[in-house]
Protein backbone atom coordinates (compact mmCIF):
# COMPACT_ATOMS: atom_id res chain seq x y z
CA UNK A 1 0.00 0.00 0.00
CA UNK A 2 1.32 3.68 -1.04
CA UNK A 3 1.52 5.83 1.96
CA UNK A 4 0.46 9.67 2.16
CA UNK A 5 3.79 10.70 2.09
CA UNK A 6 5.09 8.89 -0.69
CA UNK A 7 3.38 10.86 -3.42
CA UNK A 8 0.87 9.83 -5.79
CA UNK A 9 1.33 7.36 -8.85
CA UNK A 10 2.73 9.09 -12.42
CA UNK A 11 1.97 6.47 -15.02
CA UNK A 12 4.32 6.46 -18.14
CA UNK A 13 1.45 9.13 -19.84
CA UNK A 14 0.57 12.51 -18.65
CA UNK A 15 1.05 13.08 -15.24
CA UNK A 16 -2.01 13.27 -12.88
CA UNK A 17 -3.66 16.43 -12.46
CA UNK A 18 -4.05 18.35 -9.07
CA UNK A 19 -7.47 18.12 -7.72
CA UNK A 20 -9.10 17.50 -4.03
CA UNK A 21 -8.60 13.94 -4.45
CA UNK A 22 -5.05 13.35 -5.63
CA UNK A 23 -3.69 16.07 -3.70
CA UNK A 24 -4.62 14.18 -0.18
CA UNK A 25 -1.34 11.51 -1.25
CA UNK A 26 1.06 14.33 -1.65
CA UNK A 27 4.62 13.93 -0.86
CA UNK A 28 6.17 15.97 2.39
CA UNK A 29 7.93 18.66 0.34
CA UNK A 30 5.11 20.69 -0.17
CA UNK A 31 2.84 22.17 2.09
CA UNK A 32 -1.01 21.37 1.26
CA UNK A 33 -3.48 23.58 1.87
CA UNK A 34 -5.65 23.79 5.12
CA UNK A 35 -8.94 23.33 4.16
CA UNK A 36 -10.72 21.77 1.27
CA UNK A 37 -12.58 24.47 -0.88
CA UNK A 38 -15.32 22.49 -1.35
CA UNK A 39 -16.15 22.75 2.22
CA UNK A 40 -16.10 26.90 2.20
CA UNK A 41 -18.32 29.63 2.46
CA UNK A 42 -18.31 32.12 0.41
CA UNK A 43 -17.37 35.62 1.82
CA UNK A 44 -15.65 37.24 -0.65
CA UNK A 45 -15.82 37.54 -4.74
CA UNK A 46 -12.58 38.90 -6.27
CA UNK A 47 -13.24 40.86 -9.76
CA UNK A 48 -9.95 39.91 -12.07
CA UNK A 49 -8.47 36.41 -10.74
CA UNK A 50 -5.52 36.31 -12.38
CA UNK A 51 -2.05 35.70 -11.07
CA UNK A 52 -0.86 38.62 -8.70
CA UNK A 53 -4.57 38.04 -6.63
CA UNK A 54 -3.70 34.23 -6.62
CA UNK A 55 0.13 34.91 -4.83
CA UNK A 56 -1.21 37.60 -2.87
CA UNK A 57 -4.46 38.30 -1.37
CA UNK A 58 -5.46 34.50 -1.73
CA UNK A 59 -2.29 33.68 -0.04
CA UNK A 60 -3.23 35.91 2.90
CA UNK A 61 -7.12 35.29 3.22
CA UNK A 62 -5.95 31.55 3.40
CA UNK A 63 -3.01 32.36 6.15
CA UNK A 64 -6.23 33.89 7.89
CA UNK A 65 -8.30 31.51 7.67
CA UNK A 66 -5.77 28.67 9.01
CA UNK A 67 -4.73 30.91 11.80
CA UNK A 68 -8.71 31.17 13.43
CA UNK A 69 -10.27 27.83 11.90
CA UNK A 70 -12.70 30.24 10.35
CA UNK A 71 -13.91 28.77 6.93
CA UNK A 72 -16.22 31.40 6.37
CA UNK A 73 -13.74 33.58 3.76
CA UNK A 74 -13.81 31.35 0.49
CA UNK A 75 -13.22 33.18 -3.01
CA UNK A 76 -15.50 33.17 -5.58
CA UNK A 77 -12.96 34.54 -8.24
CA UNK A 78 -14.32 36.39 -11.71
CA UNK A 79 -11.94 36.36 -14.55
CA UNK A 80 -12.06 39.58 -17.05
CA UNK A 81 -10.98 38.74 -20.46
CA UNK A 82 -11.25 35.25 -20.87
CA UNK A 83 -11.96 31.67 -19.22
CA UNK A 84 -8.57 30.66 -18.91
CA UNK A 85 -8.57 31.41 -15.34
CA UNK A 86 -11.71 29.03 -15.79
CA UNK A 87 -10.16 26.20 -17.33
CA UNK A 88 -7.04 25.78 -14.87
CA UNK A 89 -8.82 26.14 -11.37
CA UNK A 90 -12.44 24.92 -12.34
CA UNK A 91 -11.03 20.83 -12.58
CA UNK A 92 -9.06 21.02 -9.84
CA UNK A 93 -11.26 22.12 -7.39
CA UNK A 94 -10.05 25.44 -7.04
CA UNK A 95 -6.63 23.87 -5.94
CA UNK A 96 -3.51 25.57 -7.47
CA UNK A 97 0.24 25.99 -6.24
CA UNK A 98 2.52 28.93 -5.45
CA UNK A 99 6.13 28.39 -6.13
CA UNK A 100 8.04 30.98 -4.03
CA UNK A 101 11.70 31.42 -5.76
CA UNK A 102 14.70 33.29 -4.85
CA UNK A 103 18.17 33.01 -6.28
CA UNK A 104 19.04 30.08 -3.73
CA UNK A 105 16.08 28.05 -3.04
CA UNK A 106 12.41 27.03 -4.26
CA UNK A 107 9.59 26.04 -2.96
CA UNK A 108 5.67 25.23 -3.14
CA UNK A 109 2.59 25.64 -1.36
CA UNK A 110 -1.12 25.06 -2.32
CA UNK A 111 -3.57 27.51 -1.84
CA UNK A 112 -7.45 26.37 -1.79
CA UNK A 113 -9.20 29.24 -1.30
CA UNK A 114 -11.15 29.72 -4.29
CA UNK A 115 -14.68 27.94 -3.86
CA UNK A 116 -15.63 29.11 -7.36
CA UNK A 117 -14.02 30.70 -10.72
CA UNK A 118 -16.69 32.37 -13.29
CA UNK A 119 -16.16 33.83 -16.50
CA UNK A 120 -18.78 36.59 -16.74
CA UNK A 121 -19.63 36.53 -20.41
CA UNK A 122 -21.32 33.26 -19.62
CA UNK A 123 -22.03 33.37 -15.68
CA UNK A 124 -22.74 37.09 -15.06
CA UNK A 125 -25.51 36.21 -12.95
CA UNK A 126 -23.67 33.86 -11.21
CA UNK A 127 -21.24 36.32 -9.81
CA UNK A 128 -23.50 39.03 -9.23
CA UNK A 129 -25.90 36.92 -7.15
CA UNK A 130 -22.54 36.38 -4.90
CA UNK A 131 -22.12 39.65 -4.20
CA UNK A 132 -25.58 40.37 -3.44
CA UNK A 133 -25.90 37.08 -1.18
CA UNK A 134 -25.52 38.47 2.77
CA UNK A 135 -22.94 36.02 3.45
CA UNK A 136 -20.58 37.73 0.99
CA UNK A 137 -19.00 40.91 3.65
CA UNK A 138 -16.24 41.70 1.00
CA UNK A 139 -15.76 42.35 -2.66
CA UNK A 140 -11.75 42.72 -3.74
CA UNK A 141 -10.76 43.97 -7.57
CA UNK A 142 -7.23 43.52 -8.73
CA UNK A 143 -8.54 44.84 -12.75
CA UNK A 144 -4.88 46.81 -13.55
CA UNK A 145 -4.75 50.68 -13.89
CA UNK A 146 -6.97 50.11 -17.25
CA UNK A 147 -9.89 48.00 -16.03
CA UNK A 148 -10.82 51.45 -13.71
CA UNK A 149 -12.08 52.77 -17.22
CA UNK A 150 -10.59 56.43 -16.08
CA UNK A 151 -11.01 59.68 -18.01
CA UNK A 152 -8.45 62.14 -17.95
CA UNK A 153 -9.33 63.98 -14.61
CA UNK A 154 -10.02 61.23 -12.85
CA UNK A 155 -13.75 61.01 -13.87
CA UNK A 156 -15.18 57.73 -15.41
CA UNK A 157 -14.76 57.42 -19.51
CA UNK A 158 -18.58 57.54 -20.40
CA UNK A 159 -16.90 57.41 -24.06
CA UNK A 160 -15.96 53.63 -23.27
CA UNK A 161 -18.46 51.27 -25.08
CA UNK A 162 -18.07 48.88 -22.84
CA UNK A 163 -18.62 50.52 -19.64
CA UNK A 164 -21.63 52.47 -21.71
CA UNK A 165 -23.21 49.34 -22.54
CA UNK A 166 -22.66 48.24 -19.07
CA UNK A 167 -24.64 51.51 -17.66
CA UNK A 168 -27.66 50.55 -20.23
CA UNK A 169 -27.80 47.25 -18.77
CA UNK A 170 -27.90 48.80 -15.60
CA UNK A 171 -31.26 50.99 -16.24
CA UNK A 172 -32.89 48.80 -18.26
CA UNK A 173 -32.54 45.59 -15.84
CA UNK A 174 -31.61 43.75 -19.07
CA UNK A 175 -29.84 40.34 -18.00
CA UNK A 176 -26.98 41.05 -20.90
CA UNK A 177 -23.25 39.94 -19.58
CA UNK A 178 -21.43 42.74 -17.98
CA UNK A 179 -18.16 43.74 -20.41
CA UNK A 180 -16.38 45.27 -17.56
CA UNK A 181 -15.14 44.85 -13.52
CA UNK A 182 -16.94 48.05 -12.62
CA UNK A 183 -20.02 47.18 -14.74
CA UNK A 184 -20.01 43.81 -12.79
CA UNK A 185 -19.64 45.58 -9.46
CA UNK A 186 -22.61 48.02 -10.13
CA UNK A 187 -24.65 45.09 -10.84
CA UNK A 188 -24.10 43.02 -7.82
CA UNK A 189 -24.34 46.30 -6.17
CA UNK A 190 -27.85 46.91 -7.37
CA UNK A 191 -29.09 43.55 -6.40
CA UNK A 192 -27.47 43.69 -2.85
CA UNK A 193 -29.45 46.90 -2.44
CA UNK A 194 -32.84 45.20 -3.98
CA UNK A 195 -31.87 42.37 -1.81
CA UNK A 196 -31.05 44.61 1.75
CA UNK A 197 -28.25 42.30 2.13
CA UNK A 198 -26.47 44.71 4.57
CA UNK A 199 -23.09 46.59 4.40
CA UNK A 200 -20.19 45.96 1.99
CA UNK A 201 -16.49 46.85 2.11
CA UNK A 202 -14.93 47.01 -1.79
CA UNK A 203 -11.42 46.79 -1.66
CA UNK A 204 -9.15 47.76 -4.86
CA UNK A 205 -5.96 46.14 -4.96
CA UNK A 206 -4.55 47.98 -7.99
CA UNK A 207 -1.50 50.30 -8.39
CA UNK A 208 -3.63 53.58 -8.08
CA UNK A 209 -3.14 56.47 -6.15
CA UNK A 210 -5.50 56.44 -2.71
CA UNK A 211 -7.56 53.43 -4.99
CA UNK A 212 -10.25 53.31 -2.85
CA UNK A 213 -11.00 56.61 -2.85
CA UNK A 214 -10.29 56.64 -6.31
CA UNK A 215 -12.75 53.87 -6.72
CA UNK A 216 -15.48 55.01 -4.28
CA UNK A 217 -15.71 59.16 -6.20
CA UNK A 218 -15.70 56.65 -9.77
CA UNK A 219 -18.50 54.42 -8.33
CA UNK A 220 -20.32 57.69 -7.17
CA UNK A 221 -19.88 59.66 -10.42
CA UNK A 222 -20.74 56.90 -12.70
CA UNK A 223 -24.01 55.64 -11.11
CA UNK A 224 -25.18 59.93 -11.31
CA UNK A 225 -24.26 60.08 -15.03
CA UNK A 226 -25.99 56.60 -15.71
CA UNK A 227 -29.24 57.96 -14.04
CA UNK A 228 -29.03 55.65 -10.26
CA UNK A 229 -29.13 58.12 -8.11
CA UNK A 230 -31.15 55.92 -5.56
CA UNK A 231 -28.29 53.31 -6.20
CA UNK A 232 -25.84 56.29 -5.42
CA UNK A 233 -27.06 56.85 -2.36
CA UNK A 234 -27.02 53.86 -1.12
CA UNK A 235 -23.99 53.27 -1.90
CA UNK A 236 -22.96 56.21 -0.17
CA UNK A 237 -24.59 54.79 3.26
CA UNK A 238 -24.02 50.98 3.33
CA UNK A 239 -20.45 50.67 1.31
CA UNK A 240 -16.58 51.32 2.02
CA UNK A 241 -13.74 51.53 -0.54
CA UNK A 242 -10.77 51.12 2.23
CA UNK A 243 -7.61 52.08 0.29
CA UNK A 244 -4.69 49.45 0.56
CA UNK A 245 -0.93 49.25 -0.89
CA UNK A 246 -0.07 45.82 -2.34
CA UNK A 247 3.37 44.57 -2.76
CA UNK A 248 4.83 41.51 -4.38
CA UNK A 249 6.84 40.41 -7.36
CA UNK A 250 5.17 37.68 -9.45
CA UNK A 251 6.34 36.83 -12.73
CA UNK A 252 4.72 34.91 -15.81
CA UNK A 253 4.75 31.30 -15.50
CA UNK A 254 6.74 29.39 -17.66
CA UNK A 255 7.39 26.07 -18.67
CA UNK A 256 10.13 25.61 -16.94
CA UNK A 257 8.14 26.73 -13.49
CA UNK A 258 5.45 24.10 -14.29
CA UNK A 259 8.49 21.68 -14.75
CA UNK A 260 9.95 22.99 -11.18
CA UNK A 261 6.75 22.47 -9.53
CA UNK A 262 5.52 18.72 -11.45
CA UNK A 263 9.05 17.58 -9.60
CA UNK A 264 7.95 18.87 -6.35
CA UNK A 265 4.22 18.12 -6.37
CA UNK A 266 3.98 14.92 -8.38
CA UNK A 267 0.93 16.34 -10.16
CA UNK A 268 0.24 18.39 -13.17
CA UNK A 269 -0.65 22.19 -11.50
CA UNK A 270 -2.24 23.50 -14.70
CA UNK A 271 -3.12 26.98 -12.17
CA UNK A 272 0.57 27.18 -10.65
CA UNK A 273 1.48 31.10 -10.03
CA UNK A 274 5.34 32.04 -9.34
CA UNK A 275 6.33 34.68 -6.40
CA UNK A 276 8.91 36.14 -4.93
CA UNK A 277 9.20 35.89 -0.94
CA UNK A 278 8.61 38.80 -0.38
CA UNK A 279 5.06 40.06 0.23
CA UNK A 280 3.19 43.47 2.25
CA UNK A 281 -0.40 44.10 2.05
CA UNK A 282 -1.40 47.47 4.05
CA UNK A 283 -5.20 47.97 4.07
CA UNK A 284 -6.81 51.05 5.47
CA UNK A 285 -8.75 50.04 8.33
CA UNK A 286 -11.78 51.53 7.05
CA UNK A 287 -14.47 48.25 6.73
CA UNK A 288 -18.28 48.41 6.12
CA UNK A 289 -18.89 45.08 7.64
CA UNK A 290 -17.18 41.49 9.01
CA UNK A 291 -13.34 40.91 7.46
CA UNK A 292 -10.96 38.25 7.31
CA UNK A 293 -8.51 38.88 10.29
CA UNK A 294 -5.69 39.56 7.64
CA UNK A 295 -3.43 41.35 10.34
CA UNK A 296 -2.95 37.48 11.22
CA UNK A 297 -1.34 36.54 8.06
CA UNK A 298 0.87 39.36 8.19
CA UNK A 299 -1.02 42.12 6.93
CA UNK A 300 -0.92 45.72 8.59
CA UNK A 301 -3.61 48.19 9.04
CA UNK A 302 -3.70 51.48 9.41
CA UNK A 303 -5.80 54.86 9.40
CA UNK A 304 -4.00 56.00 6.73
CA UNK A 305 -2.65 53.86 3.59
CA UNK A 306 -1.26 56.90 1.80
CA UNK A 307 2.30 57.16 3.15
CA UNK A 308 2.50 53.78 3.03
CA UNK A 309 1.55 53.54 -0.76
CA UNK A 310 3.12 56.59 -1.94
CA UNK A 311 6.91 55.54 -0.91
CA UNK A 312 5.88 51.52 -2.93
CA UNK A 313 4.73 54.08 -6.02
CA UNK A 314 7.66 56.38 -6.10
CA UNK A 315 10.20 54.08 -5.02
CA UNK A 316 9.23 50.63 -6.26
CA UNK A 317 7.08 51.17 -9.25
CA UNK A 318 9.02 54.39 -10.73
CA UNK A 319 12.70 51.99 -9.83
CA UNK A 320 10.84 49.63 -12.06
CA UNK A 321 9.83 51.54 -14.86
CA UNK A 322 12.97 53.00 -15.08
CA UNK A 323 14.91 49.79 -14.99
CA UNK A 324 12.56 48.61 -17.97
CA UNK A 325 12.65 51.54 -20.41
CA UNK A 326 16.64 51.66 -20.19
CA UNK A 327 16.95 48.18 -19.44
CA UNK A 328 14.98 47.47 -22.99
CA UNK A 329 17.01 49.82 -24.85
CA UNK A 330 20.63 48.67 -24.03
CA UNK A 331 18.88 45.39 -25.24
CA UNK A 332 18.25 43.53 -22.01
CA UNK A 333 15.47 41.36 -21.32
CA UNK A 334 14.62 41.04 -17.99
CA UNK A 335 14.96 43.38 -14.45
CA UNK A 336 17.10 41.32 -13.49
CA UNK A 337 19.69 41.49 -16.18
CA UNK A 338 19.12 45.71 -16.32
CA UNK A 339 19.79 46.18 -12.29
CA UNK A 340 22.77 44.86 -12.36
CA UNK A 341 23.93 46.99 -15.46
CA UNK A 342 25.89 49.52 -13.40
CA UNK A 343 24.76 52.70 -14.96
CA UNK A 344 21.66 51.42 -14.57
CA UNK A 345 21.73 50.77 -11.14
CA UNK A 346 23.56 54.40 -10.35
CA UNK A 347 20.43 55.96 -12.12
CA UNK A 348 17.96 53.96 -9.90
CA UNK A 349 19.49 55.14 -7.25
CA UNK A 350 19.76 58.72 -8.35
CA UNK A 351 16.04 58.58 -9.23
CA UNK A 352 15.09 58.09 -5.28
CA UNK A 353 17.93 59.95 -3.77
CA UNK A 354 17.64 63.03 -6.07
CA UNK A 355 14.02 63.28 -6.62
CA UNK A 356 11.81 60.51 -4.88
CA UNK A 357 13.00 60.92 -1.49
CA UNK A 358 13.13 64.74 -0.67
CA UNK A 359 9.05 64.11 -2.03
CA UNK A 360 8.27 61.92 0.57
CA UNK A 361 7.24 61.95 3.93
CA UNK A 362 8.06 59.45 6.95
CA UNK A 363 6.27 56.05 6.75
CA UNK A 364 5.83 54.77 10.14
CA UNK A 365 8.04 51.91 11.09
CA UNK A 366 10.35 52.51 7.91
CA UNK A 367 13.51 53.26 6.58
CA UNK A 368 12.77 54.72 3.14
CA UNK A 369 17.08 54.72 2.64
CA UNK A 370 16.51 50.60 3.75
CA UNK A 371 13.34 50.24 1.47
CA UNK A 372 15.11 51.50 -1.25
CA UNK A 373 17.78 49.47 -1.04
CA UNK A 374 15.87 46.04 -0.35
CA UNK A 375 14.04 47.35 -3.70
CA UNK A 376 16.77 46.61 -5.44
CA UNK A 377 17.44 43.93 -4.11
CA UNK A 378 14.48 42.14 -4.89
CA UNK A 379 14.97 43.65 -8.73
CA UNK A 380 18.22 41.59 -8.96
CA UNK A 381 16.54 38.20 -7.40
CA UNK A 382 16.49 36.70 -11.22
CA UNK A 383 14.11 33.84 -10.68
CA UNK A 384 11.22 36.35 -10.73
CA UNK A 385 11.99 36.74 -14.27
CA UNK A 386 10.14 39.87 -14.77
CA UNK A 387 10.63 41.60 -18.31
CA UNK A 388 11.79 44.36 -19.31
CA UNK A 389 9.20 44.63 -21.97
CA UNK A 390 6.62 43.33 -19.85
CA UNK A 391 6.88 46.16 -17.31
CA UNK A 392 6.92 48.52 -19.96
CA UNK A 393 3.46 47.76 -20.72
CA UNK A 394 0.91 50.80 -20.29
CA UNK A 395 3.16 53.18 -19.61
CA UNK A 396 0.84 56.03 -20.45
CA UNK A 397 -1.18 54.95 -17.65
CA UNK A 398 1.37 53.74 -15.46
CA UNK A 399 3.84 56.73 -15.75
CA UNK A 400 1.40 59.19 -14.57
CA UNK A 401 1.05 57.14 -11.08
CA UNK A 402 4.49 56.52 -10.53
CA UNK A 403 6.64 59.27 -11.37
CA UNK A 404 4.84 62.41 -12.35
CA UNK A 405 3.53 63.04 -8.93
CA UNK A 406 7.63 62.93 -7.76
CA UNK A 407 8.01 65.72 -10.91
CA UNK A 408 4.99 67.91 -9.96
CA UNK A 409 6.49 67.78 -6.13
CA UNK A 410 10.08 69.21 -7.09
CA UNK A 411 8.84 71.37 -9.99
CA UNK A 412 6.47 72.89 -6.73
CA UNK A 413 9.60 73.82 -4.84
CA UNK A 414 11.84 74.99 -7.56
CA UNK A 415 13.65 72.00 -8.14
CA UNK A 416 14.61 70.60 -11.59
CA UNK A 417 13.71 66.52 -11.57
CA UNK A 418 16.24 65.87 -13.99
CA UNK A 419 16.77 62.08 -13.01
CA UNK A 420 12.84 61.65 -12.91
CA UNK A 421 12.67 63.39 -16.37
CA UNK A 422 15.74 61.12 -17.43
CA UNK A 423 13.52 58.19 -16.93
CA UNK A 424 10.47 59.91 -19.19
CA UNK A 425 12.75 60.49 -21.38
CA UNK A 426 13.45 56.56 -21.75
CA UNK A 427 9.72 56.11 -21.83
CA UNK A 428 10.25 58.12 -25.13
CA UNK A 429 12.80 56.57 -26.62
CA UNK A 430 11.49 53.50 -25.76
CA UNK A 431 8.18 54.53 -27.63
CA UNK A 432 9.95 56.00 -30.47
CA UNK A 433 12.14 52.66 -30.79
CA UNK A 434 9.15 50.30 -30.51
CA UNK A 435 6.64 51.93 -33.17
CA UNK A 436 9.81 52.41 -35.87
CA UNK A 437 10.11 48.65 -35.35
CA UNK A 438 13.73 49.07 -34.96
CA UNK A 439 13.74 47.59 -31.07
CA UNK A 440 14.42 43.66 -31.27
CA UNK A 441 14.69 41.56 -28.09
CA UNK A 442 15.57 37.76 -27.86
CA UNK A 443 15.45 37.92 -31.77
CA UNK A 444 11.52 39.69 -31.62
CA UNK A 445 10.42 42.69 -32.76
CA UNK A 446 9.03 44.25 -29.69
CA UNK A 447 5.38 46.25 -30.18
CA UNK A 448 3.75 48.83 -28.49
CA UNK A 449 1.10 47.32 -25.89
CA UNK A 450 -0.65 50.39 -24.41
CA UNK A 451 -4.43 51.87 -24.35
CA UNK A 452 -3.21 54.90 -26.46
CA UNK A 453 -0.82 53.13 -28.79
CA UNK A 454 -1.83 55.07 -32.14
CA UNK A 455 -1.70 58.64 -30.08
CA UNK A 456 1.84 57.72 -28.93
CA UNK A 457 3.16 56.17 -32.46
CA UNK A 458 2.20 59.68 -34.01
CA UNK A 459 3.82 61.70 -31.11
CA UNK A 460 6.75 59.49 -31.57
CA UNK A 461 7.12 60.06 -35.53
CA UNK A 462 9.04 62.69 -37.01
CA UNK A 463 12.11 64.50 -36.26
CA UNK A 464 13.94 64.38 -32.78
CA UNK A 465 13.71 68.27 -32.79
CA UNK A 466 10.20 68.64 -30.92
CA UNK A 467 10.26 64.96 -29.76
CA UNK A 468 9.93 65.92 -25.87
CA UNK A 469 7.49 68.39 -26.36
CA UNK A 470 5.19 66.47 -29.14
CA UNK A 471 5.21 64.15 -26.10
CA UNK A 472 5.01 66.62 -22.87
CA UNK A 473 2.02 68.55 -25.31
CA UNK A 474 -0.61 65.14 -24.11
CA UNK A 475 -2.66 66.25 -21.42
CA UNK A 476 -4.29 62.88 -20.85
CA UNK A 477 -0.92 61.64 -19.87
CA UNK A 478 1.00 64.85 -18.34
CA UNK A 479 -1.66 67.07 -17.64
CA UNK A 480 -0.37 70.65 -16.97
CA UNK A 481 3.00 69.67 -17.64
CA UNK A 482 3.71 70.43 -20.80
CA UNK A 483 3.65 73.70 -19.70
CA UNK A 484 6.72 73.24 -17.63
CA UNK A 485 9.90 75.12 -19.77
CA UNK A 486 12.57 73.38 -16.74
CA UNK A 487 10.81 69.78 -17.94
CA UNK A 488 10.85 70.34 -21.49
CA UNK A 489 14.81 70.69 -21.60
CA UNK A 490 15.39 67.92 -18.48
CA UNK A 491 13.50 65.49 -21.09
CA UNK A 492 15.21 67.21 -24.33
CA UNK A 493 18.48 66.69 -22.49
CA UNK A 494 17.38 63.21 -21.04
CA UNK A 495 16.71 62.21 -25.14
CA UNK A 496 20.37 63.93 -25.73
CA UNK A 497 22.42 61.17 -23.28
CA UNK A 498 20.51 58.19 -24.41
CA UNK A 499 21.50 59.25 -28.25
CA UNK A 500 17.94 59.10 -29.18
CA UNK A 501 18.58 60.29 -33.33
Amino acid sequence: MRSRREGPDVTAGAPLRLSAATARRLAGQVEPAPFDPRELTTGIVHLGIGAFHRAHQAVYTQDAMAATGDSGWGVLGATQRSRGVVDQLVPQQGLYGVLTKDAAASSLRLVGVHTGVAFPRDETPRVVAAIAAPSTHVVTLTVTEKGYRLAPGGGPDLTDPDLAADLATLGSGDDAPARTPLGLLFLGLAARHRGDAGPLSVVSCDNLASNGHVLAALVARTLDAGGRSDLASWVATSVTFPATMVDRIVPATTPEHRAEALALLGLRDEGLVVAEPFGQWVLEDAFAGPRPVWERAGATFTGDVEPFERAKLRILNAVHSTLAYRGALRGLTTIADAVADPDLLAASRALVDQDVLPTLEAVPGVDLAQYRDSVLARMANPATGHTTVQVASDGSVKLPQRLLGTVRDRLAVGAVPHAASATIAAWIAYVRSVTAGSLVLDGRVVTLDDPRADVLAAAAAGPVDGLADRFLRLSDVFGDLGGSRELRDAVAAGLRDLGVR
